[in-house]
């Protein structure tokens, strides 16, 4: 008997013809079962306490363990499996930040005024700036690559890089590089943070209370874990404020895709060769109905009208669905891939970095001056 395969076309080898919604769900299986295992193990690893005190998530856990995976076993079970990882890759993720809204009100804004709104709005603004023209103009790397880093520097870690993925149409490689340099930074800042705030308290470099430092560390660290893990270590007060402030700024998420999308539309890369026949589709506007999806969902969030214990659990479905989308991520990409990257990414992401606590720093201190 002949195995029904598809090929990327969505042709069944078989019968010739795009297969049905029945034989599309049951292609699936395979795949989703893979990163639904990876995802499994990850979420368990995730509740290790050393883990979660130096911010290190399932979602982190499951790029890491999928790319164990992807470069081990998956390539003699690909042909079953693709499908499904893919489905994960690109479906589930749009649930999963479409439901990451559940995890923030407009209420969120009031609470650190306009001054932490324009903290971040700065933020954001100059670091991904800066990342697509150092990585461009100085390291020489592709524009898909600078915009990922920076995408994943100024606002919220992985979840943007996997969001920005489908508007920059990024490759695996490159998103999985960009995906490691927020891990490999964001870690850095868990420990660097409290260290600075505890450094400028007893040398009195900088007037910083609790509150303060909790506004500054949630508009410049990566990953929301990353940020609690950083705010906790100096005060409750800290992480209150850092938390807050971070998801006002994963909020942007959603109007920087569409002015993205808006911008790569009319200003498409010049490296890739556009033909005459599609070059008008080319500079159509790719909306990220995901990202309006995001603001929807924080609006009903936002209206405290769903039962608590729904919101919850659904916060709960939500990172099972962006740690498998994780996964599919990890076992689709080459660790030779990244190799090639080279150290230029890495570059990129270390002036970011620095950005983030010098420019960062200095934009907290500016904005503050100017709302007193």
């Amino acid at each position: 008997m002949i195995p029904h395969t598809v090929t990327s076309a969505g042709i069944d080898t078989v019968s010739g013809h795009p297969p049905n919604r029945w034989e599309s769900a049951v292609n699936w299986l395979p795949g989703i079962a893979l990163v639904g295992t990876i995802t499994i193990v990850a979420i368990e690893l995730g509740k290790v306490g050393w883990l979660q005190a130096n911010g290190i998530s399932a979602l982190t856990l499951a790029i890491a363990l999928g790319m164990v995976v992807g470069n081990t076993l998956y390539p003699r079970i690909a042909a079953a499996s693709s499908s499904g990882v893919t489905f994960s890759k690109q479906t589930l993720l749009r649930a999963g930040i479409i439901l990451y809204g559940l995890r923030l009100t407009f209420q969120d804004i009031a609470n650190v005024g306009l001054a932490g709104v324009a903290i971040d709005a700065c933020v954001l603004s100059s670091t991904f700036t800066l990342s697509w023209w150092a990585g461009t103009r100085v390291l020489g790397l592709d524009r898909r690559t600078a915009m990922l880093i920076g995408a994943g520097s100024s606002i919220c870690g992985a979840a943007a890089v996997m969001a920005a993925e489908p508007v920059v149409r990024g490759q695996a490689a490159q998103v999985a590089v960009a995906v490691s340099t927020v891990v490999v930074f964001g870690t850095l800042a868990i420990f660097l943070y409290p260290a600075l705030y505890h450094l400028s308290e007893h040398f009195q470099v900088l007037s910083m209370s609790s509150r303060t430092y909790g506004i500054f560390t949630g508009s410049t660290v990566h990953e929301v874990a990353q940020v609690v893990a950083a705010g906790r270590a100096v005060s409750d007060t800290a992480a209150n404020a850092a938390v807050i402030t971070k998801m006002v700024r994963v909020m942007m998420l959603a109007p920087f895709l569409v002015i993205l999308s808006a911008y790569l539309s009319r200003y498409p890369d010049r490296s890739e060769k556009i033909s005459s026949d599609n070059t008008q589709s080319a500079r159509r506007i790719v909306i990220p109905w995901f990202a309006l999806g995001f603001v929807a969902v924080a609006a009903l969030n936002s209206l405290v009208v769903l039962p608590k214990t729904a919101v919850g659990a659904a916060v709960d479905f939500d990172t099972v669905i962006l740690a498998m989308a994780m996964a599919a991520l990890g076992v689709t990409t080459h660790v030779s891939a990244i190799r090639t990257a080279g150290f230029k990414p890495l570059a990129l992401a270390a002036l970011l970095f620095a950005w983030l606590v010098l420019g960062g720093a200095a934009i907290n201190a500016g904005v503050n001056a100017l709302f007193v």
